[in-house]
This record gives C-alpha cells, sequence and structure tokens, in this order.
C-alpha cells in the first residue's frame, strides 16, 4: 500500500508539472516496456570493472599526475559543515561520492566550465565548485525535480551560499535540461555523469555529453556497474577508461 500511495503521489505531482509531461511519457516507457533494460549486460560489465579497479588516489597520481590527496584535509571545516546540513536533512538522497576524484579533475584541467547530471544533496557539486572558486569558473548542473518527496527544495542543500554564485542549477530531466545548457555554454572542462541509471538513458546522454567535452578534459560517470552501457560506449569509441572501486560501487572515468 505504501508503495501505490508514492506512486500515486508521484504522479499527481507529474500532472501538475506539464514542462516534466516528456520525462514522465519516457519513464511510463522505461518502467513497462523496456524494464529489463535496467541491468542489461550487468554481470559482464562488473567483471571488467572489477578486472581493472584502482582506488581514487592510484587513479588520481596515474591520470593527473599528482600525489596530492589533501582535499579532505585542505576543506575539512566545510566538509563538515555539509556533513551536518546533510544529517539534518529531512529527506534521504544520494550521499557524497568520490569526491577527490571530481576535485582534482577539475585542477588537473584547470577547469572554468564544469557539467554535471545529477544533484541530490550536492556534494559533487561542492567538489567542483571548490576548485571553480579558484578560477571564477561556473557549474552547470541538471537535476530531476524529486516529485513526490518534498524534496525541492532540498537539492543542493549542503552547498555553501558563497558558492551559489558560481552555480547554474537547471531543474529538469537531461533531455530537457541539457539543451538549456548547452545554449549557455558549449564547450566543457570536466563533465560528471550521476543521473538516469537505465541503459538507454546513459547511452543516449554519454554520446550528447561528449560532444561538449574539450580535448584533453575529463569525463566521469558514477555507478557504472549498474549496467553495460558505460563500458559499450567506451569500446565503441575506442576509449580507454580507467575504474574506480569507491565504497563497492564502480566510477568511470576518462581523458578525452
Amino acid at each position: 500500500m505504501g508503495e501505490i500511495k508514492r506512486v500515486t503521489k508521484t504522479l499527481i505531482e507529474y500532472l501538475k508539472r506539464p514542462d516534466l509531461y516528456p520525462e514522465l511519457g519516457r519513464k511510463i516507457i522505461k518502467n513497462t516496456l523496456n524494464r529489463g533494460n535496467a541491468v542489461k549486460g550487468k554481470d559482464k560489465t562488473n567483471s571488467w570493472a572489477t578486472s581493472k579497479a584502482l582506488s581514487q588516489k592510484d587513479t588520481i597520481k596515474k591520470l593527473f599526475g599528482t600525489d596530492d590527496f589533501s582535499f579532505r584535509q585542505n576543506y575539512q571545516e566545510i566538509l563538515n559543515e555539509s556533513f551536518a546540513k546533510e544529517k539534518a536533512c529531512p529527506i534521504k538522497m544520494g550521499g557524497a561520492g568520490a569526491l577527490e576524484l571530481i576535485f582534482y579533475a577539475s585542477e588537473f584541467t584547470n577547469a572554468k566550465n564544469i557539467l554535471e547530471t545529477g544533484v541530490a544533496y550536492g556534494w559533487s557539486s561542492l567538489a567542483a565548485l571548490l576548485s571553480l572558486q579558484k578560477r571564477n569558473g561556473t557549474l552547470y548542473s541538471s537535476d530531476m525535480p524529486y516529485l513526490g518527496q518534498n524534496g525541492d527544495q532540498f537539492v543542493g542543500v549542503i552547498v555553501p551560499e558563497k558558492l551559489k554564485k558560481l552555480w547554474r542549477l537547471f531543474r529538469f530531466a537531461d533531455k530537457e535540461s541539457l539543451p538549456k545548457i548547452f545554449s549557455e555554454n558549449d564547450i566543457f572542462d570536466v563533465i560528471h555523469y550521476d543521473s538516469d541509471k537505465s541503459y538507454d538513458g546513459r547511452v543516449w546522454a554519454y554520446n550528447e555529453l561528449y560532444k561538449h567535452l574539450r580535448k584533453g578534459g575529463v569525463f566521469l560517470s558514477d555507478d557504472i556497474g549498474d549496467n553495460s552501457a558505460y563500458q559499450d560506449f567506451c569500446e565503441i569509441n575506442n576509449i580507454e577508461s580507467t575504474v574506480v572501486e569507491f565504497e563497492g560501487k564502480f566510477v568511470g572515468v576518462f581523458i578525452k
């Protein structure tokens, strides 16, 4: 009964937002006709990822050429304040990911423009913004509203107010947000994907995002073990990806 109530509430919230009708249609198809695609190739990719996996620290040294791993020490006060904000938040969203990887990718590219899909509490946003503030850069974020959870007001809640002047947040599904973002900025130094986890959603997004990543830019994708979309994308495009094991999950990262 609780699940039915949640689905009904979410549907009602969708119906109040005509601008989200395209995503509603896609979700209906994904959860009915294409339901099996969510885990397509999962076993294959987990075997592939396990055989290649490195730690964050080893990956940062390998790709970005630095032994510096002092991110958490350097920003301890800000991170502690952000963890306190997460703890106080009444809505449960995705936790902090591989923050060092995002931060040092931004440092390596001397990033001025970063794009991310998926925000939740704003941990990846924070890691990117802490680097961007050094160059007065801009973070462009795509994040689907948290319909039915009363969570919209808490998206990005852990990001300090002083950093928000560098942040452009687009509250639509990726297929609506990304064209709006690309109309403002076309090329990015770092792209971080952490939104639609379905196979088809990833394939569409990877191909679209890759076109807007500059040569020498860094591409990161969370949760690549959910299905084989990331592995397939890399193989089709002859991309040699590094895989990071982080808290039992896999992150894909490569330099274009």
